[in-house]
């Protein structure tokens, strides 16, 4: 268990405490939870870029944070997005293309893991720069939601998000088609009777 993967975890356990603080502020209206709300998003966005930089700089890259990871964005990320993309709530709407960009990228991802894994028997995923900068956007979204930032920004941001999003999509699937390609189990095999030609 290294520092990075603590951190994660951290970040994982800030979710819950994400969700419920909206919630409470969508039921009764008091700023109060809401200000918890920003303050659990805020610090679950900057452990992201904590429990990387630890990864990196001190050699604590692991299987178990390659797996966590992904799992702690995806988690706040989609949390947040769906409930901000409710209609009649105290804060400002996300556009609702925001957030099936996100789920329709993610189960593409997902479903290309299974297949990879099922061909190959390995598969590899790369954090891309889109990608990287989709989740920045995303977080930067939900962030100004929290904030009742005006209208204006909050859908200029959600519409980069989701830009950049479906481009990630476009990269990860590219990728995903050479790991297959170079793969050979993905090979034609001969038949029987081209075999005894």
């Amino acid at each position: 268990m290294t520092t990075a993967n603590k951190v994660t975890i951290l970040r994982i356990l800030l979710v819950p405490v994400f969700i419920t603080t909206i919630l409470f502020f969508e039921r009764t209206g008091d700023s109060f939870y809401r200000f918890l709300a920003i303050i659990a998003f805020s610090v679950a966005s900057i452990s992201d870029a904590v429990d990387g930089y630890i990864a990196r700089h001190y050699n604590q890259r692991s299987e178990l944070g390659a797996i966590l990871d992904p799992i702690a964005d995806k988690a706040l990320l989609v949390s947040g997005a769906i409930l901000l993309s409710l209609k009649d709530t105290n804060l400002p709407a996300i556009p609702v293309i925001f957030i099936i960009s996100i789920l329709s990228r993610d189960m593409l991802i997902f479903l290309g893991v299974v297949i990879i894994s099922y061909v190959c028997g390995k598969v590899s995923v790369r954090p891309r720069w889109p990608g990287k900068t989709a989740t920045v956007l995303q977080m930067i979204t939900i962030l100004l939601a929290l904030l009742i930032s005006p209208e204006r920004y909050v859908i200029f941001f959600a519409y980069a998000a989701t830009f950049f999003t479906i481009l990630s999509a476009f990269y990860y699937v590219a990728e995903g088609i050479r790991q297959l390609n170079a793969s050979p189990a993905s090979a034609a095999s001969l038949s029987s009777s081209s075999k005894k030609e």
